[in-house]
């Protein structure tokens, strides 16, 4: 790991751009970042806020280094084992409890502030009261809807699940599904599918339950009446999006990251976004990745470009360039301000759901993707909601 070198320096940002306040005492040395995005994009974004970083002093140089995503969580595994990781990763945050539970990540509990932060992205970084991580943005799930479709049908946007079954079968023809959402056996179907479960007032450990048996008996309800296609247990979200604005889909459950894209590439398309149809209560899911500090590595330099990269004018430029959501809900209150359609995804964040936080979120989510793939494909809600919580429960043991 690499060694502090030890000098106190207060310094002020060149480019205008505010710094997070002071460097605390020893904050020196080299900070080298993980991270897994594979757009260019995102990837030109975070050089550019480390380069003004590292004009605006001398204490502290940060570089970073790509690791793809399917080699990522590895990666960690065996630089834990080996002594060979970073000072700093941002990684899906889905997966920070494991780290933490494994003693990888530093608690940073009362180093680094996050009141203003929603209580979704702060859950999914804290594990036994204490804070293992910083979120670093956030994305929620929304209905999108062509609108076009949903007139030629003579309907309004649904708000119910009653509602976007029927809306759905109305949309529906040789050519157009009525509505999809990723539907993978793996993580990205879990986050699609879980907004069923925490709608009918369950928690994503309680398949059994009688949430989480009418939330499976209702995905079902829709593939065998021709309101949902079953063809998404293989879309990605991506896929999913691409279906959409290519007209084969009426409705669809995605995130805010694919906006740009759509205003992009289908500029005269007619669309627009709508909360998930509701059961019991409103509910979304929550995505994004967080900043870890590695414990053991040049935590306190780490955290000082943190409170740089977290800082409003450095946070809205990332959000901005990634399409993101701000987890600083002081920041995420005024991010779109004028933009009715991302204004949706932020309202949206009072009612997005964090998968886990627990260390063992990757088994248990494969236990759900397997249950609602089940029913899709003609499995009894009841027999799968049963044998999804055996696993579940003997996981949790």
């Amino acid at each position: 790991m690499k060694k502090l070198l030890g000098i106190l320096l207060i310094v002020c940002l060149l480019t205008g751009i505010a710094a997070a306040g002071a460097f605390a005492e020893g904050a020196s040395g080299d900070v080298e970042i993980w991270y897994y995005w594979e757009t260019e994009g995102h990837q030109k974004a975070l050089s550019h806020i480390i380069e003004e970083f590292n004009a605006s002093q001398s204490a502290i140089k940060v570089s970073a280094k790509y690791v793809p995503f399917a080699d990522f969580k590895k990666q960690l595994s065996i630089g834990a084992a080996a002594d060979a990781l970073p000072d700093l990763v941002i990684l899906d945050n889905p997966d920070h409890a494991a780290y933490a539970a494994m003693g990888v990540f530093a608690d940073i509990t009362g180093k680094f502030d996050v009141s203003t932060y929603y209580p979704g992205p702060v859950n999914s970084c804290t594990l036994d009261g204490k804070l293992y991580g910083v979120p670093f943005g956030s994305n929620d799930l929304v209905l999108f809807y062509n609108e076009d479709m949903l007139a030629a049908a003579g309907c309004k946007v649904p708000t119910t699940w009653d509602e976007l079954l029927e809306t759905a079968k109305a949309c529906s023809s040789d050519k157009v599904s009525g509505f999809a959402h990723s539907s993978l056996q793996n993580e990205e179907g879990t986050f699609n599918f879980l907004t069923w479960v925490w709608s009918a007032g369950a928690t994503a450990y309680e398949m059994n339950s009688e949430g989480g048996i009418k939330a499976l008996t209702q995905v079902k309800k829709m593939v065998d009446e021709g309101a949902m296609t079953q063809e998404a247990i293989n879309w990605t979200q991506g896929d999913t999006m691409n279906q959409f604005i290519s007209g084969n889909l009426a409705m669809m459950i995605n995130g805010t990251w694919q906006i740009p894209t759509m205003r992009s590439e289908v500029p005269d398309l007619k669309w627009n976004v709508a909360p998930i149809p509701q059961d019991k209560v409103q509910a979304s899911g929550l995505g994004g990745e967080n900043y870890a500090v590695i414990a053991g590595g040049n935590e306190e330099a780490a955290i000082e470009f943190l409170k740089y990269a977290t800082s409003k004018d450095v946070c809205l430029y990332m959000m901005n360039a990634m399409g993101y959501i701000s987890s600083d809900s002081t920041i995420a209150e005024g991010q779109f301000e004028g933009d009715p359609v991302y204004q949706v995804f932020v309202d949206e964040m009072k009612y997005a759901n964090a998968r886990g936080p627990l260390p063992t979120w990757p088994q248990i989510s494969d236990a759900i993707s397997l249950a609602f793939n089940e029913v899709m494909t003609g499995t009894d809600p009841v027999a799968a909601a049963e044998k999804a919580q055996a696993t579940i429960d003997s996981i949790l043991k």
